[in-house]
């Protein structure tokens, strides 16, 4: 990533050789501790050797799989999309009517994740994105994207199938239904969990193919 800190890209000695094989369960450990410092702390505070001791390892052994912090993170944020997908599987969005498709892919666009702190990342990033540069970047590619790119997908695809206005702006739409969340939460402190039906209720007579 362009521009990230020296001192995040700066590698520890890695010795190759015969040995045990990794264990599985040290390296979920270690993304699942990084991802809790990065929440917690934010990435510039957040540190190799924290995050080795709240997993339970040395540091060497977080050196041994990831170069710098860098790389962990972007791991950390892969491994953490995956297991939310896992708990709260994606359906499948082309089998359903077209309001309901676009309900479900704004639902599992929300920006919270299942433990509510999503925005809390997304907060950190934002006071830290102009004194590291790359790292807004890297939370677009690794967390925002992933779960936004289904909804952007079905807005194409029923605008496609004739379900959607042929003209519709589909990044503009997208962008609108999505931040609904952050000004919705930003208004009342909370989430509620009936805000994609609402918004999509709200915008489907402007959004669908006009007749005649």
């Amino acid at each position: 990533m362009q521009g990230m800190a020296e001192n995040d890209r700066q590698s520890a000695p890695v010795v190759k050789g015969p040995g045990r094989p990794r264990d599985p369960a040290v390296e979920k450990a270690i993304l699942r501790a990084t991802v809790e410092r990065f929440v917690v702390d934010g990435y510039s505070r957040m540190t190799i050797g924290d995050i080795a001791a709240d997993a339970g390892v040395t540091r060497p052994t977080v050196y041994r799989r990831w170069a710098n912090k860098h790389d962990l993170v972007v791991d950390a944020l892969d491994f953490n999309f995956q297991e939310e997908r896992e708990r709260n599987p994606l359906v499948a969005l082309a089998d359903l009517p077209p309001a309901e498709a676009l309900t479900a892919a704004l639902r599992y666009a929300a920006p919270f994740g299942p433990t509510g702190r999503g925005l809390t990342v997304i907060g950190n990033v934002l006071t830290e994105a102009e004194h590291t540069p790359g790292l807004l970047e890297l939370v677009r590619r690794h967390a925002i994207g992933p779960r936004v790119q289904p909804l952007i997908d079905t807005l194409h695809r029923l605008r496609e199938e004739g379900a959607l206005s042929p003209d519709l702006d589909v990044q503009v739409v997208a962008d609108m239904m999505t931040g609904s969340f952050y000004a919705s939460y930003l208004r009342a402190g909370d989430r509620d969990p009936h805000l994609p039906d609402r918004v999509v209720a709200t915008l489907w007579p402007i959004l669908v193919r006009p007749e005649g």
